[in-house]
């Protein structure tokens, strides 16, 4: 099984990637978070030479936010510099659009925004279209290597729904799935299947990567100490916040491992007009946990929303996965224990794997 940590795009950190590739880690997968964090590319330029090895990529690029053409030059341009370790993760980026208060692309969107950038990737001439008007680009000045596609820059597509895993099949090189909100990969393979049998596309090598946060439990450590709640509850309220964003919208009951503390997470926000929840909202990001939001965090709910257990019980979990398809684990530390953290994970559950 492959690791990999998802970082926040800082570019005074750049560090940690390289302090994650000694320690073992196969993937840097680097935030896209426009109007919160440093700009995506710079953060990977950096990345790219200050290491040698780990493989890096977007974690996820969020479509719409750059046109298809401008996203394909960005990590084609980063592939220069890695040539053979790049990688390219597209999401909905549902965090990034809700941090800005906006809402995220449909489905078709994503479909025709894949369908340009992987032509383009693979060095195809592809049409595209931009507020209404048909044109056809490719990449030119192919000789000045501005860019470099020669070695193939795998697409990796983080799918949740359905439709989105069909997605997968029909345009990208992998998956990223999250649990809780996956429950199983063989439901979401299936739909992985039949959007490959829709483009006529093989399978093979299709590559799986699990994203959801990690608690290495010291001896007789509570579910909920204080190292913990500082640690896994950043990522934890980050799906609070998506489940309140989509709800709002959908309506619906939120479910079951979030329950006992919605209605205290609603009353939070009660009264803050609008067009400025998404800063309330927002303003820890993955990032830091809010001192309000951490009273909410519970034993239930870390354990409904991490892989959580002592070294050897992790060790089995992860191999259980392994057995069941999942290429790579991934988590994303909070920015202030980030070293604390890929050490302890490296040095107790990756070294006995």
């Amino acid at each position: 099984m492959d690791f990999g940590l998802v970082l926040a795009s800082k570019v005074d950190e750049i560090g940690i990637v390289a302090h994650a590739e000694n320690l073992g880690y196969s993937h840097a997968w680097i935030t896209d978070s426009p109007m919160v964090r440093s700009e995506v590319h710079a953060s990977l330029a950096l990345a790219a030479q200050q290491t040698r090895t780990i493989r890096i990529g977007t974690g996820v690029a969020v479509p719409d936010l750059r046109i298809a053409p401008v996203m394909a030059q960005g990590i084609a341009t980063i592939a220069r510099l890695a040539p053979g370790r790049t990688f390219l993760g597209v999401g909905s980026g549902n965090s990034a659009w809700f941090a800005m208060g906006l809402r995220p692309p449909k489905v078709a969107a994503m479909a025709e925004y894949l369908r340009v950038v992987r032509g383009l990737l693979a060095g195809e001439r592809v049409e595209f279209t931009l507020n209404g008007r048909k044109t056809l680009v490719e990449f030119l000045l192919k000789d000045y290597r501005f860019v470099d596609i020669r070695q193939k820059i795998p697409i990796y597509l983080s799918a949740f729904g359905p439709k989105v895993q069909a997605l997968a099949g029909q345009y990208a090189d992998g998956m990223i799935l999250s649990m809780p909100r996956v429950a199983r990969l063989e439901d979401a393979m299936a739909n992985v299947r039949l959007g490959a049998e829709r483009a006529g596309r093989p399978l093979d090598g299709f590559y799986t990567a699990l994203f959801r946060s990690v608690v290495v439990l010291e001896p007789g450590e509570a579910a909920n100490s204080q190292r913990i709640v500082l640690e896994s509850g950043p990522s934890i309220m980050s799906t609070v916040h998506y489940l309140y964003e989509k709800l709002r919208k959908t309506g619906g009951e939120p479910p079951a491992f979030v329950r006992p503390i919605w209605k205290r997470f609603c009353a939070m926000l009660a009264g803050v007009p609008d067009e400025v929840l998404h800063f309330k909202m927002h303003q820890g990001h993955s990032t830091f946990l809010p001192p309000e939001e951490a009273e909410l965090i519970t034993e239930e709910l870390v354990r409904a929303n991490c892989l959580i257990g002592r070294p050897e019980e992790l060790v089995e979990r992860l191999r259980g996965l392994e057995r069941e398809g999942i290429r790579q684990f991934m988590f994303q530390p909070p920015v202030e224990y980030q070293y604390r953290i890929v050490e302890n994970f490296s040095r107790k559950v990756m070294s006995a794997m």
